[in-house]
């Protein structure tokens, strides 16, 4: 094998400019059989078990694939192309059946046994005893007491689920690809504010189109949704974009059946009830009945301001319209929504794009985070990304040193899919030099610069940003010894708490003055819009909510209760959910089940697991209120969460994580004050 195949050596940084298409299948093949001879060593090795040659060697025996993996994941993700696509979906198999095999080997199996019952094991403390036990529970969990045979069918299903659900994700971007809207006469632009004439302008013009262009993409298919006059044009893009990936070549009608049939087949084999018990042991929630427990709960607190929001909705278009007016539908309750919210507190969101220009968005974050963790945050442009859009950062601790760095890539493409996310390509370990550096990525699809202007966002692009920057800060800063354990490598359930507690500082005064500035001008953010901005921030919070547990519900029903024997159809079964919670009536045609992301592009992903949003807001909502106890700049406040949340990863149960913070266990309470659900 050719050393100049830069994937069988990649370092900090990794030098995407270099990776090319042809580099992949012989270079993740390589990578695999280095990692297969890695862990045949350690299995075969005839020395004591010691620490060193068995947990140690065991938690960095796959590094140089891992890392390799993850990078031609994310190339695939914002810079693919058929022919990338194409090997991408040669080596992702054979890398999830080597991951898969890792805890069915009985070598494996066997030598944990073994070192489990050493002296220099009983004695183990703190998170090296964490490792060891989790390893040995989550080996048992994947099937490592299973026979032969069990094992060769349960290696099957995890291999023909990480294609399956590769092929979903890559149907849902070609789908939202597939569609456009040019609109040619200006009059049919009535409602949409200048912003969104522009981007649809410019993406016209990228076309060689006369017109104005509408895509699926979310600042497009929002702008369209809240703004535009025309009810026909909003109905015919919302039915398109809920119908996404349905019918003809991007029908992913069957790949979801089999997905299910697959989970569910994993978690009999592996003697779960079903496969949200399977997915949640290891979590906070435990089983998926506490996890239904919890979101029942926040359903029933938050019905009644549900009810009464869409109440006042459908009086408010009757109002202003004709008491005669028809009910409303999916596709006018965002564009009536905003009149209401501009009626009743004098404020549009568009009104605030001017003040936040993307790159004084990341400069006043940045600010803020040094304020509060003593790190800084400097763009190097010397590393080039896989697109030129792509901004390299560094971060450095107060005395300097080299904590990690991230890519940034925050606009849409249509080699790129949708979505904000966050992911780490190398996590370093401490060495005879100190920390190794940590190296990772944000994700988004915003608002992109027009006309000469920076880009210029929402409001809810900004606390997106902020998200995902937390999701970073996660794996930036950690201090875990086993890789394994670090970072966002936590508990799903606790995974949020870092890029949802981001989020709060979006809407404070103080942390909204280091960044929120006229683009043009310079001034800050005029003190009657931050009050407007204040007053709306729980307007229609109810149905905010319910959408999020609509989606928790469908995820734990269709992981939990769903049987196509008896309830048939998938789609219709979840149109049937998703419309208890709907402010209007699904239409027949509502399929959004088959574009549902978080739930069906990987093995795992958010399956069963979606309800941790919510779960993760009762904490950053709770844990917030020290900050404000302290201050929002707290250097006290912000060492604490630093040391004890986010440099902590899973070395230790996150519920005492969270209680080292808090000093208590997280008063529910708080979310629903936060968002003015309480009587």
């Amino acid at each position: 094998m050719s050393s100049a195949n830069p994937l069988l050596n990649l370092q900090y940084p990794i030098p995407f400019d270099h990776i090319r298409t042809e580099h992949l299948e012989p270079g993740i093949t390589e990578l695999i059989g280095r990692a297969e001879r890695q862990v045949e060593e350690i299995a075969a090795s005839a020395r004591p078990r010691t620490w060193e040659n068995t947990m140690a060697a065991l938690d960095a025996a796959s590094d140089p694939l891992d890392t390799a993996i993850a990078a031609v994941r994310q190339l695939e993700a914002v810079a693919t192309t058929p022919e990338l696509r194409e090997a991408w979906n040669k080596i992702e198999p054979l890398a999830m059946a080597f991951y898969a095999r890792i805890p069915l080997h009985e070598g494996l199996w066997r030598l944990l046994q073994e070192y489990a019952a050493t002296d220099e094991a009983t004695s183990l403390t703190g998170v090296r005893k964490r490792f060891l036990e989790k390893t040995i529970a989550s080996f048992r969990r994947q099937g490592a007491a299973l026979p032969p045979d069990k094992k060769a069918e349960l290696e099957k299903i995890d291999v023909e689920l990480a294609q399956i659900t590769t092929r979903f994700s890559e149907n849902v971007l070609d789908s939202t690809n597939a569609f456009e809207l040019i609109l040619t006469a200006e009059e049919q632009l009535a409602g949409l504010p200048e912003s969104a004439r522009t981007m649809a302008r410019e993406s016209a013009r990228s076309k060689n189109v006369a017109g104005w262009r509408f895509s699926l993409q979310q600042p497009s298919y929002i702008a369209v949704m809240t703004y535009l006059d025309d009810r026909a044009v909003r109905e015919r893009v919302y039915r398109a974009y809920q119908s996404r990936a349905t019918g003809g070549q991007y029908d992913n009608t069957a790949l979801l059946d089999k997905i299910l049939e697959l989970r569910r087949a994993k978690a009999a084999l592996l003697s779960y009830r079903d496969f949200a018990d399977f997915v949640l042991e290891d979590r906070m929630a435990q089983t998926g009945s506490r996890a239904q427990s919890f979101l029942q709960d926040l359903r029933a607190k938050t019905e009644p301001f549900f009810l009464r929001e869409n109440q006042d909705l459908a009086e408010f278009r009757r109002q202003i319209e004709a008491a005669s007016a028809p009910s409303l539908q999916p596709w006018d309750i965002s564009y009536y929504a905003e009149k209401l919210r501009k009626a009743r507190y004098d404020f549009d969101e568009e009104m605030l794009r001017p003040y936040f220009p993307l790159p004084r968005v990341l400069g006043g974050m940045f600010e803020l985070v040094q304020r509060l963790y003593a790190i800084s945050v400097t763009v190097n442009p010397g590393i080039p990304g896989w697109d030129p859009a792509v901004q390299f950062h560094e971060v450095r601790d107060a005395d300097g040193s080299l904590l990690g760095a991230f890519y940034a890539d925050w606009h849409p493409r249509e080699n790129k899919r949708g979505g904000a996310w966050m992911d780490a390509f190398i996590t370093g370990r401490p060495s005879i030099k100190g920390w190794e550096p940590h190296l990772g990525l944000m994700c988004g699809n915003l608002t992109p610069p027009m006309e000469g202007k920076p880009a210029l966002l929402t409001h809810e692009e900004v606390e997106t940003i902020f998200h995902e920057f937390g999701h970073l800060l996660h794996h930036i800063l950690s201090r875990v010894e086993i890789k394994s354990l670090a970072g966002t490598n936590v508990a799903w359930d606790f995974v949020e708490l870092p890029s949802q507690i981001m989020e709060n500082w979006c809407w404070e005064r103080e942390a909204l003055d280091l960044f929120a500035r006229h683009w043009e001008t310079g001034k800050p953010l005029p003190e009657d819009l931050y009050q407007k901005m204040k007053r709306a921030r729980t307007f229609r919070a109810a149905n905010a909510q319910m959408r999020q547990l609509s989606l928790g519900f469908l995820d734990m029903a269709l992981h939990r209760e769903y049987s196509p024997e008896r309830d048939g159809n998938v789609i219709l079964y979840s149109r049937r959910l998703l419309d208890e919670f709907s402010p209007a009536p699904l239409p027949d045609d509502h399929a959004m089940i088959n574009s549902f992301s978080h739930l069906f592009s990987g093995p795992v992903g958010y399956a069963a697991a979606y309800y941790s949003y919510k779960w993760a807001e009762v904490l950053d909502a709770d844990a917030f209120t020290l900050f404000r106890r302290l201050g929002i700049f707290s250097p006290e406040a912000g060492s604490r969460f630093r040391s004890r949340i986010l440099e902590r990863g899973d070395s230790e149960d996150p519920a005492q994580l969270y209680r080292s913070f808090m000093g208590r266990d997280p008063d529910p309470a708080a979310l629903l004050e936060r968002a003015g659900l309480v009587a």
